[in-house]
Parts: structure tokens; sequence; C-alpha cells
């Protein structure tokens, strides 16, 4: 079968589609034949030799998958499911563990399938285990009109939170409104924007996926016992300090967020927020933004594009159709 392997950690360029053996699933494992893949940053930076996880090459990429099932416990032949995986989905069939796996509603399409499980879940974690987020409380998302970003707002509006997002163009602004957030700023002066939105209060919450420069302007945003959760550093200029008087001075907290292994060491945990993210499926508040779609061919040229900050949304690979 034809998988997305890395072959040279060179990112992008380092990219190919090559033969692989068929997986063979274990006891504990679903046996998925891929329709869609979800392009996210831990493929960028898996390409490049830069996660945590640092695979021997060749490898497969992708952590996001949509599909049915071949095979395998709990589920019959032929359910739509989503799952995600630490690499290893891009590929046209793949087995992934039950816990890992979430049967997927009526209605929901196999391209926003695959813009769900990394993004959403990492969102909730932040919002909900990290953030404690409360009915009312405002909440601060940078990159906006991202994947993390666009999930972070849904998942915000769904737990009666206000949102403002942070974008750097006009283009992604409307990406952020159509994705639900009640306010928009742009990134050039956002701390005064935000200061006016919240008449000098601030916000409850900043959830920051890009760290660098506006990570000091983001404690200048915090209310009085406000938090910033540090999910990542997608700018790329390196990681923030912080001065810990500001955080006795302010009554605020800074918090990381590392959904991956906080989840994978408790067993049940990804089906409880998967369970929680149903609701939200039904009714609307989720409803990922898809944003270009790629042959699995151009699954490098995905990533590229992603690195350039050309993608707006969730980009997705279609293995099939």
């Amino acid at each position: 079968m034809r998988a997305v392997q890395v072959v040279s950690p060179a990112g992008p360029a380092g990219v190919r589609v090559q033969e692989v053996p068929e997986p063979t699933p274990g006891p504990d494992e679903v046996l998925v034949e891929v329709e869609r893949v979800g392009i996210c940053f831990p493929d960028l930076l898996l390409s490049r030799g830069e996660y945590q996880l640092k695979p021997e090459v060749p490898f497969t990429l992708g952590v996001d998958v949509a599909g049915t099932v071949l095979a395998g416990p709990g589920f019959e032949p032929g359910d739509r499911v989503a799952a995600v995986l630490p690499y290893g989905g891009a590929a046209e069939r793949v087995a992934v563990p039950v816990e890992a796996t979430f049967r997927l509603p009526d209605g929901v399409s196999f391209d926003a399938a695959a813009a769900i499980p990394l993004n959403y879940l990492t969102a909730h974690f932040a919002l909900v285990e990290r953030g404690q987020v409360r009915p009312g409380e405002t909440v601060l998302v940078h990159g906006g009109a991202g994947g993390v970003g666009t999930a972070t707002i849904q998942v915000a509006r769904g737990l009666g939170a206000r949102t403002v997002a942070v974008v750097s163009t006009d283009e992604k602004a409307e990406v952020a409104r159509r994705a639900g957030a009640h306010d928009v700023v742009l990134l050039d002066g956002f701390k005064d924007a935000v200061h006016a939105l919240t008449e000098g209060r601030g916000v409850d919450v900043v959830v920051d996926v890009v760290g660098g420069d506006v990570f000091t302007d983001s404690l200048r945003c915090l209310a009085p016992q406000g938090r910033l959760l540090v999910v990542g550093f997608a700018a790329g200029q390196g990681i923030p300090e912080v001065k810990v008087n500001r955080l006795l001075l302010t009554n605020t907290d800074v918090r990381g967020v590392g959904w991956g292994h906080y989840a994978l060491a408790r067993p049940g945990y990804l089906q409880q927020q998967w369970a929680a993210l149903l609701p939200l499926l039904a009714d609307g508040t989720i409803d990922p933004p898809v944003g270009p779609a790629y042959d699995l061919d151009d699954f490098g040229r995905a990533l590229a594009d992603l690195d350039a900050r050309r993608v707006l949304g969730k980009a997705v690979v279609r293995v099939r159709g």
C-alpha cells in the first residue's frame, strides 16, 4: 500500500510517497481504511526531526485520520470513524488503538472528521483541564484562523465563554469570525485593542499557540487571576521567558498544555473527551473550517504551505475520492 514517509529529516523536501507493508492490527487495534488525513503542525515538526517524538527514518507521517473500519473490537466493518495517532496515519490503511478511535456521527463528512481529533481534543484539554474556563469568562485566542485556533474558539463558545481571536490579516479575521469568534483583533496592537474591548479589565484566559514576541503582551492582557495557556510556539521565534514577579504582583498564572502526554497516560480519557465534544458536534457549535484539500502525492506541498502560514483553517489530504 502507499504511505507518506519521511525519508530524511529535511522538512517537506524530505517527504515521499512510498510502498510500505500492509499493517497487521493487534488485539486492541482497529484496522481503518483511510479516506482523509488532516495536516497539522506536529507533522511539520516530525518531518524536520524537531518534535518530541523522533522515530527513525523512514517513517510514516499522519496524526489525524478519518475513514471506515475494516475490522476491530467494538466496531463493525463499514463504521465511519476518526482517529488520532502520534504518527503513522498518512497511508491507505492504518491500525489504530481502540482507545484512539472515535465513531463519527451521521452527517459529519470525512473532510471535517480529519480536521477534528488533534485540534479539538487539544482545545478541550486546554480550556477544561488546564484553563478551567467557566461560563461568562473571556478567552483570547492567538492564531485564531489556524486549526487549533478555530477549534479553541468553537470549544470555548460551547463552554459559554466570550471569545476574542487574534489574527495577522483581514483575510484571517474573516476565517476567525466564521469560526464563531465574538470579537477579532489584529496582531499589531492587540494588547490595546483587547483592553478597549474589555473596558480595561483584561481577559480571563489566553490560549497561546504562537509564542515568541506576543508572550509578554499576552501576560499584560490578563485580568486578575487570569491564566495564560502555553500550547505551542508556531511563530518560530524561540521559547519565551517570564519574570515570575509579574505573576506574583498580578495574581496570574502561566500553565503548560501538554495534551498528548496527559491523555495517553490515562486510559479512557480520550473517549471521555470525545463524548464531551459530541453534543457540540450535534448542535453545530463544532464545525471545523476545512481549508485546502491536497492529493496524497502533494503531502509535502501541504506541509510547505502550512510552514509558510498560507493555510487557513485545517488542510486535509484526500487519500481516496
